[in-house]
């Protein structure tokens, strides 16, 4: 991490091993890490197509596709008007030249339906893969006063509903999803994809072999009516180390994707 120069309220910090920058809040809002990097690795490496990163922050998962994907073509959908002037700090920052011409940003509320979310921006059938980072936490798991942050990490109600119905309308058919929730909301996220999105992969996350998942990875396709499956876990650490495994360090640094595609 280092202090962004060019504004004293902000950090420049590294991803995929300095391939890609992302300019973040320095005191307070959403900072994004490994949930990000999990959830983008969750995009085939051979993806090619046009891919809507919801809620997208500073844009750390959008950007990390891009990296990663060199074909891939993002636009970071964000509602926080405070995010947003992050994310286009991102875009333009002069170390993300490489990836600037295929990656914009688009001020929207993913939740929108119909016309309104239509003339947000949001078209139907206009992405081929949708990833999403929702605020997955309730209330009182992220009591604090900063309201930027309370946005990003706080779920309103029928949240992952709402956004799997955008989803939906504006994927294709046989494109893609993909979610990263704690693994107590895989109930609701089922639900919300359920009828609209098949051959539903649920990869857990786990901090070491001997510890019981934190997060969940769920990546569907969109028409699909095959049956769903349970993924080989990933560990985060080695056993009674701090060190990241082999897999999760390649994946943390878009050397290789979450479900070996």
């Amino acid at each position: 991490m280092a202090i962004d120069m060019a504004s004293p309220d902000s950090t420049l910090d590294a991803f995929h091993r300095g391939k890609f920058y992302l300019v973040q809040p320095k005191g307070s809002g959403h900072r994004a890490g490994m949930d990000a990097m999990m959830l983008a690795a969750a995009v085939s490496s051979d993806f090619s197509g046009r891919l809507a990163d919801f809620g997208a922050g500073a844009g750390a998962a959008g950007l990390a596709v891009a990296s990663r994907c060199p074909e891939a073509r993002v636009v970071l959908v964000e509602n926080s008007a405070e995010m947003l002037a992050y994310a286009k700090r991102t875009i333009t920052h002069p170390s993300n030249e490489e990836l600037r011409d295929r990656v914009s940003v688009l001020a929207a509320d993913v939740a929108l339906s119909g016309k309104g979310r239509t003339e947000a921006g949001l078209c139907d059938g206009a992405f081929d893969f949708v990833i999403m980072n929702p605020p997955f936490n309730a209330g009182h798991d992220r009591a604090t006063p900063d309201e930027l942050k309370r946005g990003a990490h706080v779920m309103p109600y029928d949240l992952f509903e709402r956004w799997a119905r955008s989803a939906t309308a504006i994927v294709k058919p046989r494109g893609g999803i993909a979610i990263i929730a704690r693994p107590q909301s895989v109930a609701e996220i089922l639900a919300a994809l359920g009828g609209r999105f098949g051959r539903i992969e649920i990869l857990p996350i786990h901090p070491r072999p001997d510890a019981a998942a934190i997060r969940i990875v769920v990546r569907g396709v969109r028409a699909s009516r095959a049956g769903l499956s349970l993924m080989p876990p990933l560990f985060l650490h080695e056993q009674g180390s701090d060190r990241f495994s082999a897999r999760a360090d390649n994946i943390n640094n878009g050397r290789a994707s979450l479900f070996g595609d």
